[in-house]
């Protein structure tokens, strides 16, 4: 078969063969892949910098995708660690790891947007189960992840979204899909930080996909400004698009009820990111909008 095939994390996966790989036991199947998710996440593992890289090579790049089983069900599966990736013509993968799909579904759309869906829908349901009425902000919310984690945060039952970045024209598109209001960051941090306060100073909590200094101003804004610096600070980090680590005064964990907490592969179980996929799945399949990442079929 062909795949992506990554053989040196200084260059680009390449398009050649490989061994067609072969399942193990029942819990496993070979399946057609019809479309593979090309996220952030995706990336970072092809060029070795992702934190659950092993560093093994060769690899086949991918971490979840659409395939098609020898009896012509359609499912959505999540990779298995320890088996080829899923860029390639076939894969195998666990049964235990999939989500049935219907036959109307839109393979490409799920396989672009499931992942950076469900990362605010776990975040939301699992790790800061959000309460009726609260309010959310995304930071970040103008990438495919933060557009989708606008609409995630509504439907759970947030009384108040902010979205925050950059990106003028899709922040204005978020008001039409859950959006209370919305923070452009800009070049001058100090307007940036007064125009956080001034939206989201009460926030219950925020769904970062940033990280770096502009999460770092960002939490020093909101703290300074809260009406109840008692009141709980739920910061979940998401994503660092912004850089991997950030300085933060040790004032800002004392001054305020400031939580801090990711929400990736290792915080979550698989099962419970599975669990959480099927019943999330009847709003995913109509709410996708994928506007930074993407999927790709293997046989293009």
């Amino acid at each position: 078969m062909h795949a992506a095939v990554v053989t040196s994390f200084d260059e680009p996966p390449r398009y050649q063969e490989f061994e067609l790989p072969v399942a193990s036991d029942d819990d496993h199947a070979l399946v057609d892949v019809l479309a593979v998710g090309l996220h952030p996440r995706v990336r970072a593992d092809a060029s070795g910098k992702h934190y659950s890289s092993t560093g093994r090579l060769p690899m086949i790049p991918g971490v979840d995708g659409v395939g098609q089983l020898d009896d012509g069900r359609r499912v959505y599966f999540v990779a298995d660690d320890e088996l080829p990736g899923p860029m390639a013509e076939k894969a195998v993968i666990d049964l235990r790891r999939t989500v049935p799909l219907p036959e109307d579904a839109d393979v490409e759309m799920i396989a672009a947007a499931m992942n950076p869906a469900m990362s605010s829908w776990v975040a939301l349901r699992r790790r800061v189960p959000i309460e009726a009425g609260q309010s959310v902000l995304v930071l970040g919310a103008t990438g495919n992840a933060g557009a989708m984690a606008v609409r995630v945060a509504k439907r759970l039952g947030a009384g108040r979204v902010v979205g925050a970045g950059r990106d003028a024209e899709r922040l204005d598109a978020l008001r039409g899909v859950g959006a209370d209001e919305i923070v452009q960051l800009t070049e001058d941090p100090d307007a940036t930080e007064a125009a956080l306060a001034k939206a989201a100073a009460d926030v219950d909590i925020v769904i970062d996909y940033l990280w770096g200094k502009p999460a770092a101003r960002a939490m020093m804004a909101l703290i300074i400004a809260r009406k109840d610096p008692s009141h709980a600070l739920n910061w979940i980090q998401i994503g660092a698009i912004a850089g991997p680590t950030l300085e933060l005064p040790s004032v800002a964990l004392r001054s305020a009820n400031l939580r801090i907490q990711g929400n990736g592969q290792g915080a979550v179980s698989i099962r419970g990111y599975l669990t959480a996929a099927t019943v999330s799945f009847p709003f995913m399949r109509h709410s996708f909008v994928p506007v930074g990442g993407g999927s790709v079929r293997p046989s293009v």
